[in-house]
C-alpha cells in the first residue's frame, strides 16, 4: 500500500492507497491538526496509531509539506521508519509531468501542483478550474493541456473568521451554517451571512474572471473542481462549483509517485 501525506498549515491530511493506476483505491483517510512542532518520531507514532496493524503493509510513501519544519521531519520520518521505499517528497525538481506556466516555479506551493497533476489526470483533455477551501482559499487553472497557469490566493474562510473576531471586540466565533435569510435579524445571522455568502460570492467572481480572462476557460466543458476541509461548508454556496473531490491532494501525490517510480520525465 502506498501511504500519502499532506501536510498543510491547518491539517494533515493522510491516505492510504491500495492498487495502482486506473485501479488505484483510497482505502482510507483521516485530517488531524497540525503542530509544527511535530517531530520525525511523532508523526510516524500517530500514522502507526491511526493504521494499526495494517502499517505493515505501506511500502511506500508520497509526501508534501507546506509548513517547512515539518519537510525536514516527513523526510527524516520515512528515512528512519517506512524502509528503502520507493518513496516521493514532492518538493521544486520533481518532474510531475505538470509544467508550471508561471514566472518562478518554485514558488509555487507543491499543495497546489499535487492539485494539478490530479485535476489534469482525472479531467484529462478538459480545462479545470481548482478551489482549494483550506487555509487560504485558492484558486488555480489548469488548462486542457495539463498546464498550470497560476492563479488567485485569499484569505480561507476560517481565517478570516478568526481575525474578525481577535480585531473586533463585539464580534464572537460563529457556527458556520447557513442562515434565515442573506439579510441576518441578528449577529449571528449578519456574520453567518456575510462569511458564507461573501465568501462564495469571492470564489464565483473569481471563476468567472478566469472564464472570461483566460484563453480556452470560456467553453461549456470547463470543471470547477473544489477541495480541501472546508470545501463542504461551501459547495451548496458556490454556484460555479461543478465537482467536488475531497481527497485531490493524495490522489495527485499518488499519480507524482506512480511517476517518479516509472521513471518517467
Amino acid at each position: 500500500m502506498l501511504l500519502t501525506a499532506a501536510v498543510g498549515n491547518t491539517n494533515i491530511h493522510l491516505g492510504v492507497f491500495a492498487g495502482t493506476g486506473d485501479h488505484a483505491t483510497l482505502v482510507r483517510d483521516w485530517r488531524i491538526h497540525t503542530d509544527p512542532h511535530f517531530t520525525a518520531d511523532e508523526l510516524e507514532l500517530l500514522i502507526r496509531g491511526l493504521l494499526g496493524p495494517d502499517l505493515d503493509q505501506v511500502v511506500s510513501v508520497a509526501a508534501l509539506s507546506t509548513v517547512p519544519s515539518l519537510l525536514r521531519e516527513l523526510r527524516v520520518m520515512v528515512d528512519k521508519y517506512f524502509g528503502a521505499g520507493p518513496h516521493v517528497l514532492l518538493e521544486p525538481g520533481v518532474r510531475t509531468g505538470v509544467p508550471l506556466l508561471v514566472d518562478n516555479p518554485k514558488e509555487v506551493g507543491t499543495d497546489r501542483v499535487a492539485n494539478a497533476v490530479a485535476a489534469s489526470g482525472n479531467y484529462a483533455g478538459v480545462p479545470c478550474i481548482v478551489v482549494a477551501f483550506g487555509t487560504a482559499t485558492v484558486v488555480d487553472a489548469v488548462s486542457a493541456k495539463g498546464e498550470f497557469l497560476g492563479g488567485a490566493i485569499a484569505p480561507g474562510v476560517n481565517l478570516a473568521v478568526d481575525a474578525l473576531s481577535e480585531h473586533t471586540v463585539t464580534v464572537r466565533r460563529v457556527e458556520l451554517r447557513p442562515p434565515r435569510s442573506v439579510v441576518g435579524k441578528n449577529t449571528v445571522e449578519a456574520l453567518q451571512s456575510g462569511i458564507l455568502y461573501g465568501f462564495a460570492g469571492q470564489v464565483d467572481g473569481l471563476v468567472d474572471r478566469i472564464r472570461d480572462e483566460v484563453d480556452g476557460f470560456d467553453g461549456d466543458d470547463v470543471r470547477v473542481v473544489a477541495t480541501g476541509y472546508a470545501a463542504p461548508l461551501m459547495l451548496g454556496e458556490c454556484e460555479t462549483i461543478t465537482d467536488h473531490h475531497s481527497h485531490l491532494t493524495l490522489d495527485g501525490l499518488r499519480r507524482v509517485h506512480e511517476r517518479v517510480k516509472a521513471g518517467r520525465k
